[in-house]
């Protein structure tokens, strides 16, 4: 028979479905804080707007990275099923969740009383601080050092930054 049951990739499979997908979720960061400074860069950016386009944008590459992991994975001759389909949207579900707290934060800005500008600026941090913070722990969970989780983090803030530097380039 050649249906042989590959029991090394089942147990792979077990102990990574509980974990977090880290690049997943530092992808999508890096993604929200893109958005936020293109969006941001008129004076008056409607909140409501932003916070839609962050989320929408978040879903698209949310199915667009999903889809690319199912089509990755067909063409190595697995079959697919709505299983698959289902974990690899549970897998690639950080993406649109790294959005939702620089979104809030969007969002609740006029609470806190805050002016278009200051809110573009602590969403962007927000954002970055996030993709930051994730790519540490990854690494730790991935079992590297403290040093090799920083200089993971430190790679991580220099793409941030690079965003920040163009919304301070264009003006805002």
């Amino acid at each position: 028979m050649n249906h042989v049951i590959p029991w090394h990739r089942l147990r792979r499979d077990r102990r990574t479905r509980s974990r977090v997908d880290y690049a997943a979720v530092v992808y999508g960061s890096l993604l929200a804080a893109s958005v936020i400074a293109a969006s941001s860069t008129t004076s008056d950016f409607p909140r409501v707007e932003v916070v839609v386009l962050m989320l929408v944008t978040g879903l698209v590459f949310w199915m667009a990275h999903s889809y690319a992991r199912l089509v990755g994975e067909r063409s190595v001759g697995q079959r697919l099923g709505w299983s698959e389909v289902r974990e690899a949207g549970r897998r690639e579900r950080p993406i649109v969740e790294a959005a939702v707290l620089p979104a809030a934060v969007v969002a609740l800005s006029p609470v806190l009383g805050l002016g278009l500008t200051a809110t573009a600026w602590l969403a962007l941090s927000v954002a970055v601080a996030q993709q930051v913070g994730w790519a540490y722990v990854g690494a730790l969970h991935a079992t590297s050092s403290r040093r090799v989780a920083t200089i993971e983090g430190a790679i991580n803030l220099v793409m941030g930054l690079v965003i920040v530097a163009a919304k301070a380039a264009l003006g805002h």
